[in-house]
């Protein structure tokens, strides 16, 4: 049998001992050691680690196996080990994060299927065989989730559908609206902190960021500590400001973004204009679920909705009111007790226009306008120009605005089209001066999609440097 030495900087972490291979053995052992660095190896006694899982900023996860059970069960222990040289301030810090997430686990792992349990915490005291002083380790065994998280599950599956999205905000809000019951927020939701299990059943992992709530909206004074994940946080967390169940239901936001478009949030954070463009990256998104994705990522808390209680109620009502579409997924009403209304959601931004958008626009603008300028120029001479000027900057207001969609560029495109036909059947243009008008066109097209290419390239540029 192998065991895996958790001493940080082991030479050797592997262990081998064909006499454990026998059960009885197994049982009734009382310790083994490192073969290299002599560190106790069956942690309290009865942990076995057997694969390192994983590194975090505060430690390293280990699969282990208990043999204090009948069946050996399967666990996961964190080891504290923090990176780099902390001062005793920092050290102190990620000591009582570590702890933190033990006492949360104790208290709602006990009580909720979708929180891992915890099992043991316990630290370990040992003597380094170099400098031979004491040296003291720390560690929690929880539940293992025998899955897989939804950071690896998107790389592997690619971007998730509308209704898949909608399955992960109903069951993560169903746990939050637990943890901020109990008085606790996240502080750390991210794709990579939530599991799927085998079963499909999703669980919220990682409680070493949890804050116990001690500050409200009227008592600002009671800062949070500087512990997020970019791109995930919301603004008053990274600011180190006070932290609210709508911090985390932000963070749930652009956990959904991520899922729904397989960009990070910085991707589809415009910094230029200090605004979400989201819906410029995803074909198709009903218009419940984009209001409310919108609303909750809203920069200031007071803005958003502020409980996942509210979310709920208002995923529950877009989707009854959106039963007839193809993406609808049924969320049991019956799971949640009467809520109160929600308050009026902000109105949601426009969507942005994505590059092929903006070709189309500036060709059909391009095509139209030369038609329209050149066309009526030749009947009213000036005035024609004028009010052809007119009609196109009333073509790119309706554009600008999403008042007119591609269809309905297909449709003025084909009316343009039969009115050259009628002045040419009926003599009112030659031969000559309709070919002329469409050469135009397709000339003016082309030096307008040119030059709004060219200012998309200086944008993007000028983006990535400022």
């Amino acid at each position: 049998m192998e065991i895996l030495c958790t001493r940080p900087g082991c030479s050797h972490p592997q262990n081998n001992f064909s006499d454990l291979d026998d059960p009885s053995k197994l049982k009734t052992v009382q310790q083994k050691y490192c073969t290299s660095c002599g560190m106790p190896l069956i942690l309290t006694g009865r942990y076995l680690p057997s694969k390192l899982l994983g590194k975090g900023g505060f430690g390293a996860a280990f699969l282990a196996q208990d043999r204090f059970t009948p069946t050996m069960r399967l666990c996961v222990v964190k080891q504290f080990q923090p990176e780099g040289n902390l001062n005793a301030q920092s050290l102190a810090i990620a000591q009582d994060l570590f702890e933190r997430e033990a006492v949360i686990l104790e208290d709602l792992g006990s009580k909720h299927p979708q929180i891992p349990q915890l099992y043991a915490f316990f630290p370990l005291v040992i003597s380094n065989p170099i400098t031979q002083e004491e040296e003291q380790f720390f560690y929690l065994v929880q539940e293992l989730i025998d899955g897989e998280d939804l950071e690896t599950e998107l790389k592997r599956k690619g971007i998730f559908l509308e209704n898949e999205v909608i399955e992960v905000l109903h069951e993560i809000l169903l746990v939050l609206q637990f943890i901020h019951d109990n008085n606790c927020i996240h502080r750390d939701i991210k794709p990579s902190n939530i599991m799927r299990d085998k079963q499909g059943r999703l669980y919220l992992l990682d409680f070493g960021a949890v804050k116990q709530v001690t500050a409200t909206a009227g008592n600002p004074q009671k800062r949070s500590t500087g512990i997020y994940s970019m791109g995930f946080a919301p603004p008053e967390q990274m600011q180190g400001s006070a932290v609210y169940p709508a911090t985390d239901l932000y963070a749930l936001a652009t956990t959904c973004l991520n899922l729904l478009t397989g960009k990070s949030p910085e991707e589809l954070y415009d910094s230029y204009n200090n605004r979400w463009n989201w819906q410029a990256h995803v074909t198709q998104v009903s218009e419940g679920l984009a209001n409310i994705l919108d609303r909750l990522l809203l920069p200031s808390p007071s803005e958003r909705y502020q409980s996942a209680s509210e979310v709920l109620q208002a995923l529950h009502s877009s989707q009854t009111q959106g039963s007839s579409s193809s993406t609808k997924t049924s969320i049991q009403a019956s799971a949640n007790p009467p809520i109160p209304s929600p308050a009026p959601i902000s109105p949601t931004p426009k969507k942005g226009f994505s590059s092929v958008d903006l070709l189309i626009y500036s060709g059909f603008t391009g095509f139209e306008g030369a038609i329209l300028i050149l066309g009526l120029k030749s009947f009213l001479a000036a005035p024609g120009i004028i009010i052809g000027c007119i009609i196109i900057t009333g073509l790119i207001y309706l554009q600008s605005r999403r008042i007119l969609d591609k269809k309905d560029l297909f449709i003025v495109g084909i009316i343009t089209a039969l009115l050259l036909i009628f002045c040419l059947i009926f003599g009112a243009l030659g031969f000559e001066s309709v070919s002329f008008l469409l050469i135009s066109g397709l000339v003016a097209a082309a030096g307008l999609i040119a030059i709004t290419s060219l200012f998309k390239l200086i944008y993007q540029l000028l983006s990535s440097v400022l």
